[in-house]
């Protein structure tokens, strides 16, 4: 399988970055879903849902191609918690998850354009925030501004020192695209790694 063929169903710079990583040619296509979760749907299901539906919408562009969806859902106590989108938000979000632990559920879809079939995995990644004033909550948000943001944390940047613990079996899935899940599923679907 050719590797110019694996394109990237986001418009996350994180997920381009993290998938940058693997040192395979891809290119990326923005797909444009309505991400609003469905009544009564879980927090799993929504984002199993919702990469299905990014990766399935770009592979109608790209016939033949290796289409990549993801998508993440934080929850707290089985509520969902979307990106803030603004300072006051994000806010109330770390207040509310101070001294918790939120699990969070990277969804992952590999399409293949070849049979149209597809494969489909959630990543959980449970993060225990650490219980800190309002005033560094607040501080934090104003340095780094993680309004893009499930949770209202980067843990790749200056976001880990508000966060007490991470466990996962990947540690790419809390930044947004498991990439053990993903070179499992790439393997499977023919793409080899390190070949001359």
């Amino acid at each position: 399988m050719k590797t110019t063929d694996i394109v990237l169903a986001s418009s996350s710079a994180y997920r381009r970055e993290l998938l940058s990583r693997l040192q395979l040619p891809f290119s990326v296509d923005v797909p444009d879903i309505d991400e609003s979760p469905q009544a009564g749907e879980t927090p799993a299901a929504t984002a199993l849902r919702l990469a299905r539906e990014k990766a399935a919408a770009v592979a109608a562009r790209h016939p033949g191609a290796l289409v990549i969806g993801s998508d993440q859902v934080a929850t707290l106590d089985d509520e969902q918690i979307g990106k803030p989108g603004n300072h006051a938000n994000a806010l109330a979000q770390l207040q509310k998850m101070r001294g918790r632990e939120v699990i969070f559920h990277t969804a992952l879809c590999l399409w293949d354009g070849r049979n149209s079939t597809h494969q489909l995995e959630d990543v959980q990644t449970v993060v225990t925030f650490r219980d800190l004033p309002d005033a560094e909550l607040d501080a934090y948000l104003r340095i780094e501004q993680p309004y893009d943001c499930a949770g209202s944390a980067k843990n790749e940047a200056l976001g880990i020192a508000i966060l007490e613990r991470i466990d996962s079996s990947d540690p790419t899935a809390l930044t947004g695209l498991p990439l053990i899940a993903l070179t499992g599923m790439l393997r499977a679907a023919g793409v080899t790694f390190f070949s001359k």
